[in-house]
């Protein structure tokens, strides 16, 4: 059996929440600004998601989408910051610029198990793959269901070549995958990832992170 802890939409939260969500406002130690993409425009908050250590904040460029290469680690065009829990607060936001989603989505997890014999179609199994889709029959299936999934956390990247695992910027050490995350349920709360999946990536001992699509 393979069980994957998804990420499922869970209405609405306050902006400023340290809660699991995508969208609002990130929280932040004193002293943090916000990141700007090599474009010159500000990047859009997508993603607070307390972990075991502490706090991912993942940011995005939507400005002028495709045109900034959000979907390469390393790029200017996304940051994934891990914080410490204590002494966050909310960030101002800049006056000008895709900055926020236009809609908060509270996530909450849940653990989802299936058995990869339920996979009938020749491919090798993936745990989010499955647990996604395995999803679509806990508690009952109806229309979209599936679209409330918003991502995972830990367990492995789904599908993600070796060779684009990124590699710490500061020890040049391989990261450890963090969480999947999805576009979103609707236009209003979604991010734009070109219909991609997205991976986050961290070093917890530098505390650094990397994002990127596939």
């Amino acid at each position: 059996m393979m069980q994957t802890t998804l990420m499922i939409h869970d209405g609405t939260a306050a902006a400023d929440s340290d809660v699991p969500r995508t969208g609002g406002v990130p929280l932040a130690p004193a002293g943090f600004t916000w990141p700007v993409c090599g474009c010159g425009g500000p990047l859009q908050f997508f993603a607070h998601l307390p972990v075991e250590d502490g706090v991912l904040s993942v940011f995005v460029c939507q400005n002028d989408p495709g045109a900034c290469e959000f979907w390469a680690a390393g790029s200017s065009a996304n940051r994934v910051h891990l914080f410490p829990r204590e002494g966050l607060r909310p960030v101002a936001v800049p006056e000008t610029g895709l900055t926020l989603l236009p809609a908060v989505s509270a996530i909450r997890t849940q653990v989802v198990t299936v058995d990869p014999e339920d996979r009938d179609d020749g491919v090798d199994p993936d745990a989010y793959d499955i647990g996604r889709a395995g999803w679509k029959r806990e508690p009952g299936e109806r229309f979209g269901k599936q679209r409330e999934v918003l991502g995972s956390l830990g367990g492995s990247p789904s599908y993600l070549e070796d060779d684009r695992v990124p590699a710490c910027p500061s020890c040049s050490g391989t990261m450890e995958f963090a969480a999947h995350l999805e576009e979103g349920l609707t236009r209003e709360t979604s991010m734009n990832l070109g219909g991609q999946l997205a991976y986050v990536f961290v070093c917890r001992a530098c505390r650094e992170g990397a994002f990127l699509t596939g």
